[in-house]
């Protein structure tokens, strides 16, 4: 029999849950050999988990999904190529009865006999930190900083997680360069006329991934400094004390006692199960390596991420439709900034479907090809050059063994903590994604901060509840503390003060006159309780709000004890605040601002 013809597929079986269907856990790889009965993966559902395992004894070929990926019954997951000589598999009796007695197995012997003796090497530390990203590395370097002696384990090659690997940074990096380059086609109706731009996709890259290089150079250089130890692999808990690191580049493992940990290991992005495998067929990740630039674009889920990268590949030249399951775009901001966006941002797009699911996915060699279900959705199937899957994110707390630890894991991936990052067992702290929403780069470099205090012995806290949300979108949207649409849901009075850019000098001259400032006045005390901004570098000015909120600032304090220099945009919260009291000059005459 050739080896082709050993080769089976592994399959979700039907577990008679009409719900939700995610891989938890992956506990192989390609070339891993196991036994009859061996686990391979778990499958989580509405209502437990369970275990799929090796129907025969053999090898790994391919795992066909990664942890988090949502699957549906009879979706293959694994392939294994069987071995020629078996082993017994389990001697559990399937219908009652006596069990069978036990036969001698050639596989077995030969593979007992011929295996080495496991060893694994050990070191030790005061503090392991898993996880590279902002978070992970900002623990590592300010618990280095205290004195503590620490090891970092990180998967990527380089330090720097998702955000600065394959996330944040390159993103922004390209936001920049497209941003530029519609900002100089606008220039035409000024006088300034600049010539069609050409866009060399491999240079594009290079200065992507330049950036990148520069960064996780810096960090690398910054570890060793500090004489943090860096192991570039997968960790997992063997105990409450003791980690084994899968290295990369198949170079072993290395297990590492510690007296404290902080759990910075992030997220993935989640997949549609209704997507099939194709190159076309990407997630954020492959969208940034920028394949192509294709014709037409489908973005899946309309939030942050994939807008962002809506605004890069229609810069770039691709026409892109948005389906998204809610009702509206963008979640989090008001509605009202969004509708701003939404006006500046119509030329990108020729479709945007909000309230609509995909109902069908056919790949063929001319493009995907997608049917749609919803009041927005088009007749027939819709054919595309690329798909961008951006449905949200999962945290990663299923893949580290965190049960050996004792840590308690959420079903979402989710692991719970205090307000010193603890987990429910003390010495194990989490940060970052791995924690919950929001997932953030700033709210994760804030968690690591405490927890590396707290494990160093300080007694520090973290404060939640003002993490600034920022779209990099053009133009950019950023809010802060409490939204207008949520004050009405809950029935808090506020003070409402808008102040449009139109009437700012600066934004005018920057041709960002669409733009609009928003401060939230409580109005029993007259306390900022949030704001929003919605133009050309909000997200560079959203910190003085939530500074002001944090101080308990009002109206006057943010307007006649702060100069703001003019002409700025940042001038222009200034401006909200003297529109709240009604002393705007600014604006045509006004009462205060409407209740």
């Amino acid at each position: 029999m050739s080896t082709a013809d050993r080769c089976r597929e592994v399959l979700v079986p039907d577990v008679g849950d009409k719900g939700t269907l995610s891989i938890a856990e992956i506990m192989v790889r390609a070339g891993d050999s196991v036994f009859a009965d061996d686990p391979l993966l778990v499958v989580e559902s509405g209502k437990a988990t369970l275990d799929i395992v090796a129907q025969f004894d053999g090898r790994i070929v391919e795992v066909r999904v990664a942890a988090g990926d949502l699957v549906v019954s009879g979706q293959t997951v694994v392939v294994l190529e069987e071995s020629l000589e078996q082993r017994p598999k389990s001697r559990r009796p399937e219908h009652g009865g006596e069990v069978p007695p036990a036969r001698f197995s050639l596989f077995a012997a030969f593979t007992a006999a011929s295996a080495p003796a496991a060893t694994v090497p050990e070191t030790s530390c005061d503090l392991l930190v898993i996880g590279g990203g902002p978070g992970g590395y900002s623990a590592a370097f300010r618990a280095a900083d205290l004195g503590l002696d620490t090891v970092l384990v990180e998967q990527h090659a380089s330090l720097g997680g998702v955000c600065l690997n394959v996330g944040c940074i390159p993103s922004k990096a390209l936001l920049h360069l497209v941003g530029s380059m519609e900002e100089a086609a606008g220039m035409a109706d000024c006088g300034i006329r600049f010539a069609a731009p050409e866009v060399d996709i491999d240079r594009l890259r290079a200065y992507k991934a330049g950036t990148v290089a520069r960064l996780t150079a810096g960090l690398a250089g910054m570890a060793r400094a500090r004489g943090v130890r860096v192991l570039h692999g997968r960790g997992r808990f063997e105990d409450a004390h003791r980690v084994v690191v899968d290295l990369a580049n198949d170079a072993g493992q290395q297990s590492v006692s510690f007296a404290k940990c902080i759990v910075a290991a992030g997220s993935h992005p989640l997949r549609l199960p209704l997507l099939p495998r194709d190159e076309r067929i990407v997630d954020s990740t492959g969208a940034l390596e920028l394949p192509t630039v294709p014709r037409r674009m489908l973005v899946v889920g309309g939030g942050i991420i994939g807008l962002e990268m809506a605004t890069v590949y229609s810069a770039l030249g691709a026409r892109i439709d948005v389906v998204e399951l809610q009702d509206a775009l963008m979640p989090g901001p008001d509605r009202d900034l969004v509708r701003i966006w939404e006006e500046q941002n119509r030329h990108r797009f020729d479709r945007i479907m909000p309230g609509t699911r995909i109902a069908a996915v056919v790949t063929r060699d001319d493009g995907v090809w997608v049917g749609f279900e919803g009041p927005a959705s088009p007749e027939g199937l819709v054919r595309y050059d690329m798909i961008l899957q951006s449905v949200g994110r999962k945290a990663n707390g299923l893949q580290l063994d965190a049960h050996k630890a004792g840590v308690a894991v959420g079903a979402d991936g989710v692991i719970g903590v205090d307000k010193h990052m603890r987990t429910n067992v003390r010495h194990i702290h989490a940060i970052g994604d791995i924690v919950g929403m929001p997932m953030l780069a700033h709210k994760a470099l804030h968690q690591a901060h405490v927890a590396a205090e707290c494990a160093a012995g300080l007694e520090v806290n973290h404060d939640g509840s003002l993490i600034p949300g920022v779209a990099y979108t053009h133009p950019e949207i950023a809010w802060v503390g409490l939204s207008e649409d949520v004050a009405k849901r809950q029935g808090i009075a506020v003070d409402v003060a808008k102040f449009p850019w139109a009437a700012s000098g600066r934004a005018i001259a920057n041709r960002a006159e669409h733009g609009m400032t928003k401060l939230l006045f409580a109005q029993d005390s007259g306390r900022l309780l949030g704001g929003s901004i919605v133009g050309s570098g909000a997200g560079d000015m959203i910190g003085e709000i939530a500074l002001a909120i944090s101080e308990n600032c009002r109206a006057d304090d943010i307007g006649r004890k702060i100069h703001h220099p003019h002409p700025t945009l940042g001038e222009t919260i200034g401006m909200a605040a003297h529109l709240a009291q009604g002393t705007c000059t600014d604006l045509p005459t006004m009462a205060r601002c409407a209740r």
